[in-house]
């Protein structure tokens, strides 16, 4: 192993109770939209593309205007966690920082452009990440955005840590091995590696 690639949601942060608040606040007082979310509501959704978010939460809008309104809703939520960091999992930034002082860190997410920018700057942690890539940016999927960034830094032998089925088919087709991060919103029956905090990472790499 020579890299890891790490998912956000789920695996570094749990924004969902503040992403479930700014939605509903912005849905009510822009839109007009009474829409009950919750931070359960947003974590059964979160990994997949926002297309397909947009179409669950407004499925009797028109493509369009299920597009034009998650964008807003997002840049809403991009307001909220620059004011409001989201809770971070257990002894994150001191795993991030023994991890980086051995390998090249980065984040592949199925979140919106700009989503990864708002967390490394929420939480400071940009001076441990070496890139990163989201569907947002070109409309790929995860499996293919990994094998992205790989060819892209040259990476030999990368590792990636996700948290949900999702993540775990994208590997197993860009062909890397995956470490599941067994707290975040998934379930994974079979890994090629469990974590239960992210400073496990640091006694299976380090």
């Amino acid at each position: 192993m020579d890299s890891i690639i790490f998912d956000v949601d789920g695996t570094l942060w749990n924004s969902t109770g503040i992403v479930a608040k700014a939605w509903e606040n912005y849905l009510r007082n822009v839109e007009q939209i009474e829409l009950p979310l919750t931070a359960e509501i947003i974590a059964s959704m979160f990994g997949q593309p926002l297309p397909d978010i947009a179409k669950q939460i407004f499925p009797d809008a028109s493509r369009e205007e299920q597009l034009r309104l998650i964008d807003r809703c997002c840049n809403a939520e991009h307001e909220a966690l620059l004011k409001e960091c989201a809770p971070l999992y257990e002894d994150l930034e001191k795993a991030l920082q023994l991890l980086a002082e051995k390998y090249p860190l980065y984040i592949v997410s199925n979140c919106e452009a700009g989503y990864i920018e708002v967390f490394l700057e929420a939480t400071g942690f940009g001076k441990y990440f070496k890139g990163h890539l989201c569907n947002g940016d070109n409309n790929l999927d995860k499996g293919s955005n990994i094998s992205l960034i790989a060819r892209t830094y040259d990476m030999k032998s990368p590792v990636y840590v996700g948290d949900t089925m999702g993540d775990f088919l994208s590997c197993r087709k860009a062909g890397i091995p995956f470490v599941f991060a067994s707290y975040g919103f998934g379930d994974v029956s079979e890994p090629d590696e469990i974590i239960r905090k992210p400073m496990d990472l640091v006694d299976l790499f380090c």
